[in-house]
């Protein structure tokens, strides 16, 4: 999911996606310890993709809060 698709999701939206990719990386993780993947660069895609998702939730909290993190 591409960051300027993250920005068009509405806030509850994002969370359920932070909790859905976050168990997908989880289940990625010990998939990997336990046997390795075919694809072991879907782990840091995945880990990308909840630092995006969390990126925007707290850009969006500091400006509701009214600050600029400043």
């Amino acid at each position: 999911m591409k960051y300027s698709e993250i920005r068009d999701l509405t806030t509850k939206e994002i969370k359920e996606f932070v909790i859905e990719e976050q168990k997908n990386y989880t289940k990625l993780k010990i998939s990997h310890a336990v046997s390795p993947l075919d694809n072991p660069q879907k782990i840091n895609k995945s880990r990308r993709q909840v630092a995006k998702l969390k990126t925007e939730l707290k850009k969006r909290e500091l400006s509701k809060d009214g600050t600029d993190g400043k």
